[in-house]
């Protein structure tokens, strides 16, 4: 019976949907942090009467013909790159940016990773890092005697000195952006790395063609919503049981026939 096998299908697809979904809600309060998506195909169908074929010397043809469905399997995991909302923390290095881009780190390999997290700290030498001490790319260092520090939505990373009227503006931040972010690989952490998929980076300075801005003393919370993640939790569930129940009557109708005298 195809029915065992296509509920069989229908539960794998579920539980991976359930995972998903469990993901996102357990990331909720991660900064940053985007949402995923699972998306499902349906799989081959058989044709016992392919629509079209000829059904009689004289030329006529099937309308619909006769196909019968054989499941479903999961397509991809893709994500969803909305904007979270901006908490308010009042932490001079804490940046959230407002639209499209990706603050870029330097990896300890060497490579290049992107990221929305802007909760940044600064290192023994002064340079501004995230908080597994990475650093922002390009390098910017603040000078040990600064005492205030002003990042414009530009990106200008601008300090004041003691007995000094005049501020001095020390770096700027780039922003990097893809043409496909949902094709970027997410390796934790908040770290996403380019891929075939996601196309090379094309960076900017904050604000200019089309990147976002930057906003100081805030950070994008996660782009999850709770409402509708725990709505869809539960039609996964649902689905699941409703999967499990075509198992169940498959099972039924085979022993029916087994009792058969």
């Amino acid at each position: 019976m195809r029915s065992l096998d296509i509920g069989a299908t229908g539960m794998l697809a579920q539980q991976l949907n359930v995972d998903v979904i469990s993901n996102n809600i357990a990331n909720m309060s991660t900064t940053g942090f985007k949402q995923s998506r699972a998306a499902f195909h349906d799989l081959l169908y058989q044709n016992i009467n392919r629509p079209g074929s000829s059904s009689s010397d004289s030329g006529t043809i099937l309308p619909s013909g006769l196909q019968v469905g054989l499941g479903t399997k999961a397509a991809g995991v893709y994500r969803v790159h909305s904007q979270g909302t901006v908490l308010v923390t009042d932490n001079d290095l804490d940046l959230a940016i407002k639209g499209d881009g990706f603050f870029q780190i330097d990896m300890p390999d060497g490579t290049t990773a992107y990221t929305r997290d802007g909760s940044f700290q600064l290192n023994e030498n002064g340079e501004i890092v995230t908080i597994d001490g990475y650093t922002v790319a390009p390098s910017i260092s603040i000078p040990p005697d600064a005492i205030s520090i002003d990042v414009n939505g530009e990106g200008e990373v601008i300090v004041a000195f003691t007995g000094q009227a005049a501020t001095q503006t020390i770096g700027q931040i780039q922003l990097a952006d893809f043409a496909n972010p949902a094709g970027l690989e997410a390796i934790g952490n908040n770290f996403f790395l380019e891929t075939n998929a996601s196309g090379a980076p094309s960076t900017s300075t904050p604000g200019q063609n089309q990147f976002g801005t930057l906003e100081q003393g805030a950070l994008e919370k996660s782009n999850v919503n709770v409402v509708s993640s725990m709505t869809e939790l539960i039609t996964a569930q649902r689905a699941y049981e409703m999967n499990s129940n075509v198992i169940s009557t498959s099972d039924e109708m085979l022993q029916a026939l087994t009792q058969l005298r």
